[in-house]
């Protein structure tokens, strides 16, 4: 199993990004996907969740409306749109793979993080 994560960067505050998370050795339509990301010196949260088939999505609160998860289930890809960007957003972001939730240890499979940096 690998998951692929891509589109970090560097960006002003109040920009967007997109990232992606491409995946391969497993049957994607059988697992929820997920970001969570880390930043300097604190411990990983949870960003965003989506069902198998895109029919239910959950957020952290500080997504407010500024981050949007989707999938293309015909290209094993999940997305991350980001916009409003704040410095506070500055991290590395993984995808993860298994159960839907909002909790790490429903993930058994883990991406490389994409780092996103939020300058003001």
């Amino acid at each position: 199993v690998q998951l692929q994560a891509s589109g970090g960067g560097l960006v002003q505050a109040g920009g967007s990004l997109r990232l992606s998370c491409a995946a391969s050795g497993l049957l994607f339509t059988n697992y929820a996907l997920a970001w969570f990301r880390q930043a300097p010196g604190k411990e990983r949260e949870f960003v965003a969740a989506i069902s198998w088939n895109g029919g239910n999505t959950y957020y952290a609160d500080f997504v407010k409306g500024r981050f949007s998860i989707s999938r293309d289930n015909a290209k094993n890809t999940m997305y991350l749109q980001m916009n409003s960007l704040t410095p506070e957003d500055t991290a590395a972001y993984y995808c993860a793979a298994g159960t839907l939730g909002r909790v790490e240890s429903l993930y058994p499979y883990w991406g490389q993080g994409t780092l996103v940096t939020v300058s003001s």
